[in-house]
């Protein structure tokens, strides 16, 4: 198992576009945005918090949506179309340790991809770590295996890699615009922002996490419901070849 995960580690670090988007894009923008003054202002619209500061938990929903529902669905699907999952069938080694494989790496990634957020956040604009750490941990392993089973899922129904990579663009715009990275979450309706709270990866569970509160257990286990059930579907729906 060990060798399939350095192995699919290693064709990741060969796609330049997924370890810019997904490791150090959330810093790059972090960085765009602390420059300009504004938005290192405190503002009453935040509890008197900087944009920059309530903006964080938005940032981990980016470096999350790229791992689970761009990377790991195109792959899964590439790797069918082109036999690879029905090779690896007539062998010991059982394709479904592709699959966990690609999942271990994606959680690498993201590690990789907040841990840099968090030194940035601290050293250069002094935003405070996560109040309540173990919170914010359980929340991003739910919300990164959440996208994971939804990115398993697109892969196991898409018939084929162009399609898979069209349905999960799809389920990438409605994360990102319910987790604020398009529309600040301040400037959407009441009703969007408590939806998006409570969709995958759970943008509010990590907002509260980072700012000192306990994420709400009713977070987290939408996280975890939404973790098993579409797992559980795309495990059994999964066609090798």
């Amino acid at each position: 198992m060990n060798k399939i995960v350095m192995t699919e580690w290693k064709l990741f670090l060969r796609e330049p576009s997924m370890v810019v988007f997904a490791i150090f894009f959330p810093t790059v923008l972090l960085l765009v945005l602390g420059a300009i003054p504004a938005l290192r202002t405190p503002d009453p619209a935040f509890g008197g918090l900087r944009f920059i500061d309530a903006y964080v938990s938005t940032l981990v929903v980016i470096a999350l949506a790229f791992l689970g529902l761009n990377k790991l669905p195109a792959t899964v699907a590439t790797y069918r179309e082109k036999g690879v999952l029905r090779r690896l069938s007539t062998t010991p080694v059982h394709p479904g340790r592709l699959l966990v494989a690609q999942v271990v790496v994606n959680l690498i990634a993201g590690v990789l991809s907040i841990g840099l957020l968090m030194v940035v956040c601290t050293l250069v604009f002094g935003i405070d770590l996560p109040h309540n750490p173990f919170g914010f941990f359980a929340a991003c392993l739910l919300g990164m295996l959440s996208l994971s089973a939804l990115g398993l899922l697109v892969a196991a129904w898409a018939p084929t890699a162009r399609s898979a990579g069209g349905w999960a663009t799809v389920v990438f715009m409605l994360v990102m615009f319910f987790g604020g990275a398009y529309l600040p979450r301040f400037l959407m309706p009441d009703l969007l922002v408590r939806i998006g709270e409570h969709l995958p990866p759970g943008v509010g569970a990590l907002q509260d996490a980072w700012l000192g509160t306990a994420p709400s257990p009713v977070h987290l286990a939408v996280l975890a419901v939404t973790s098993v059930v579409a797992g559980t579907v795309a495990a059994r729906s999964f066609r090798w070849e």
